[in-house]
Order: C-alpha cells, then structure tokens, then sequence
C-alpha cells in the first residue's frame, strides 16, 4: 500500500474516533439531582413511617434548620409518603417527582444547603417540624449543579423532642377532657383541652363565680397561647384595666388542621362537643357563671371564623362574640373566589387569565392562591390552610377524605363541593334565617378587620357589614383603615389602649349589665 494511503488512513481513522466522542458527548445523559436518604439504626431501631421532605435553600447565611417561610418558593421543596422506613435502609429521592416551585433538576448552579426531614406526624403543613420528626443535619452543597450531579447523601439521625405540657401556675391552668362524642365518632380517645387563665383574686375568694371569655387562636396555634398571654392578662385584671373574668384558650388544632369548632362529616361534631360538654365540664372546674350571659368568644383569623361560627350557630348559648379578621364570612370572596352555587370562577386565573393573588404586603400582591396552593400540596396530604377548610366543609369522596374544592393542578372549582359549602357561609346562614336569628343575636355580634387584610380577608366582612346595615342590625362591623391580618389589634382611635384592652373591657360592662337584670342567686343554680 503507497505511504500515502496509509497516512490517509490513520488521519480518517483519527477524525472518526473524534467524531465518535464529540457525538458520545452531545448525546450523554446527564444526571440530575438525587438524594439518598439513610435512617440512623441508633434513632429509629424498629423502622419509621411518614412523609419524607428534602428542603433546600441558596441562602448564604448557615441555617441550623432549614423551613419553607412565608412566602412559597423561599425554599425548595420536595415529597414523597414513605409506608415503610426500615432502619438502617437507604431510599433514593427523586426530587423532580413532587416538589415546589420547580423540579430541583430545573434549579441554577449554585452553593445550597440541604436538609431531609420525616414529618412521622403528618404535621408539617399545619405547624412545621414538631414532636417525633426525624431530621437531618443541614449538609451544605458547594457549586451544585441540579442538572448534572451525582447524589447527596443526607442521614436522618436526629428525632426531634416532644414538647413538655405547659407547667401550671398559680393562674394559669391545663384542662384536658375525654370527650364522649368525638371519641365515638373517631372510635378511639379524642381530647379537648384548653388553657385556663384565672383572675387574680381567684384564689382568696372561693364563693365568687365568674364569666368566661372563650378565646380560639389561629391557623397554626393551639391552647399555649394561655401561657403566652396569660401574664399580662392577670396583670391587666389586677390593675382594672378590665373586668376580673376567666379566660379559656381553646385548642382547634387537629391532625386535618384547624377544626373551627364546626360540627362536620370529616372531624366529627366539634361544636356540639364544646356546648354539650366541654363548656359545661369547664364551668364546673372553674367556678364560672353558668349562663349564656356570661359566655363571650373571641378569636382572630380561622379563630375569628369560628367563634363567628359558634355565636351564629349557638345563639342562645352564647352571649356575644368579637371575632377580628374572620376567615371568610361570605363565600362570594373566598379569599377572592366566588365559591358559591353558579359560580364559574377558577381558583388560581381571573377572567382576564392573570393569577388571582391571596396575600398582599405594604399594598403589594406578593403570593398568587396557586403558589400558595401548590407549594401546601408538597408540603403535606393534609394539615394545611386550604385542606383545612376542605376538612371541615367538604362532603367525604369516596376515597374516604374530603372532596377538594378546587383541582390543584387547574384550579377549576368542584360545582358539587361548593353546594356543600353554603352549609358554612355564615352570611348566607343569617340571610336564610333572618327573622328567627336576627332577635336573639341582638347586641351579640361584633368584627372588627383591616381594610387592608393581608389574605383579602375584608372583602367578605364588607358584604357582611351591607348585610347587616341592609337589615337595620345593631351589629358592630368595623373595618379599620390601613390595618392589614397582623396589626390589626395595635392602637387605634377607636381603641387607644390596644383592641384586645376594648374588647375585655366591653365584654365586662355587657356581663355587669346582664347581671344586674338577673334576679339574685340565679347565677349559681343555673345548669347551662
């Protein structure tokens, strides 16, 4: 063969064997992000069960605990329910699966940090990491590629401790109660508790009976908050500032959310426990006046909800109600959604297409419903805002949970689950039943809200402060300027001293005056 034919081909050789790894290298496959998660055999010896999370974050500043925030997309999400953890096992996560707000295969190159989190409890989406969750160190990641990248080892090797039951003190009490009918609906042990703040001559004067004030926190909040409160109320009593009472805290935290105190087909009969037993249990451990006179409610946000919900439903058990902030009370806004029968809205696009927003901050939308939505689907099955709602309103679907009110992938409504849902709406309750309820709500209805609510809150009072202004109603609805979901209760020229300060000092002249016009020694006899 001529020299040159050899050359010719060793050079044609050369040129196809760099073809070959020019193509072999256009058409790899890459390897986006992993993880592989261990369970410690030291923490969790029999094996564990729960939803599995890896969160992630760009943030620079080291953080010991890694958490979603406020505002979704913060930090990056991703969830898969594990039936079975076996200790010592590893399980590889694929976090394009489920996650918020994106794949993390999708995430820019970039140092992160990471974190793996089992929620054993199914409590993250209503209170984030709790009692029992096993987590993992916080492992930072130095020029992570999500797109290309070998896998991240993460160890749960921590549980995280349970929370001490509040420590009682001289005024401040714990009240637990098996009640009989969530128990019989559930089929095991259901209890209701409550912190019970004590007036500060309660003590000293063992004859003297008071009024209660039924408090019921937010979404998120349970009971303790007596014990966060608590302090300052005795002080505030003891300096007359308001009127000696007790203050109950309730607890509407649950495992499917805030129950609201609402008897439904999901949670059970939660406002006929509290009526028919737990009250009536509380009034005789506390010496309380056992009379609707002496039964106040107050409570903000899904609290304000709920004992707008129990004064309405209850009307003659309860003597008045200042529920500040209420979720919705008129489900033409539902958070801005029209949720009642016709309706033709989708939950997460206007009319126009653009995003129908759900929290705003200094004037500014910053949060769509469909990013808040999509980032609470990842973050748990159940627990958080919008299936808490469902929890309580919704009819039960036959996979036995409650039937969603809206597709979280489209946002299109259920027309069935919102004929359901006008059981619920407090306005339209009141409409229906006017002549029969308007008489003995007389002098017991009082909201107050921001007209600049954080989660468009006051879209639903204004209709039902026209409601109550279209029937002549002698109901306070106040909507305060400027004031948005949490500033609400700081002074304002309606009450200079604080709303909380306003309310308590309202509730104790309303007591005075009722008892006043109450024959003597009925107070003490009276069953409730």
């Amino acid at each position: 063969m001529p020299y040159f034919r050899k050359v010719g081909l060793c050079v044609f050789a050369l040129w196809l064997l760099a073809s070959s790894v020019t193509m072999a290298q256009t058409v790899a496959v890459t390897s986006p992000l992993r993880f592989r998660v261990t369970l410690s055999s030291d923490i969790a010896p029999a094996g564990a069960s729960g939803r599995l999370l890896i969160l992630m974050t760009d943030a620079a500043q080291p953080q010991q605990v890694i958490r979603i925030g406020f505002i979704p997309g913060s930090t990056w999400i991703a969830a898969q329910e594990v039936a079975h953890f076996a200790s010592g096992a590893t399980i590889e996560f694929n976090p394009d699966v489920k996650a918020y707000p994106q794949p993390f295969s999708r995430a820019k190159v970039g140092t992160y940090q990471v974190m793996a989190l089992l929620d054993v409890n199914h409590s993250y989406a209503y209170n984030g990491e709790g009692e029992g969750d096993v987590v993992s160190a916080v492992v930072k990641v130095e020029n992570l590629n999500p797109a290309d990248s070998k896998p991240v080892e993460l160890t749960l090797a921590r549980v995280l401790p349970g929370r001490a039951k509040p420590a009682e003190t001289e005024n401040i009490k714990l009240s637990e109660f098996q009640s009989p009918a969530l128990t019989a609906f559930w089929g095991r042990p259901v209890l209701m508790r409550a912190g019970v703040v004590l007036p500060p001559g309660y003590a000293s004067n063992t004859q003297k009976r008071y009024p209660v004030v039924y408090h019921v926190h937010g979404f998120g909040g349970d009971h303790t908050a007596a014990w966060r409160q608590g302090a300052q109320l005795v002080k505030e009593m003891s300096e007359g500032k308001h009127a000696e009472m007790i203050h109950v805290y309730l607890d509407g935290s649950f495992p499917t959310g805030h129950h609201e105190f609402a008897d439904s087909v999901n949670n059970g009969p939660w406002g006929r426990a509290l009526t028919e037993e737990f009250v009536p249990h509380l009034e005789k451990a506390f010496r309380a006046v056992a009379q609707p006179y002496a039964r106040f409610l107050t409570g903000h946000s899904s609290g304000g909800w709920s004992t707008l919900w129990l004064q309405v439903t209850y009307p003659d058990f309860f003597g008045g109600t200042w529920s500040t902030a209420p979720d919705p009370v008129d489900l033409r806004s539902w958070t801005g959604i029209n949720a009642t029968t016709g309706s033709t809205d989708n939950a997460y696009r206007n009319a126009d297409g653009s995003p129908r927003q759900l929290v705003r901050r200094n004037g500014q939308w910053i949060v769509s419903i469909e990013q808040f939505a999509r980032q609470e689907d990842v973050s748990g099955e159940y627990g958080g805002q919008f299936a808490s709602f469902e929890w309580v309103w919704s009819p039960r679907g036959q996979d036995g949970r409650p039937m969603p009110l809206f597709n979280r992938e489209t946002g299109v409504l259920d027309p069935a689950v919102i004929t359901a849902w006008q059981r619920y709406d407090i306005r339209l309750i009141l409409e229906r039943n006017w002549q029969t309820l308007g008489p003995k709500l007389k002098g017991k209805l009082n909201v107050i809200c921001g007209d600049a609510d954080t989660f468009r809150l006051e879209e639903a009072v204004k209709m039902l402060c026209a409601f109550f202004k279209e029937k002549g109603s002698d109901a306070v609805c106040e909507l305060v300027p400027g004031r948005d979901h949490g500033n609400l209760s700081q002074p304002y020229q309606t009450f200079p001293n604080g709303l909380a300060i306003r309310i308590y000092q309202e509730m104790g002249a309303k007591y005075a005056a009722a008892a006043r016009s109450t024959p003597a020694g009925k107070t003490k006899s009276a069953k409730p």
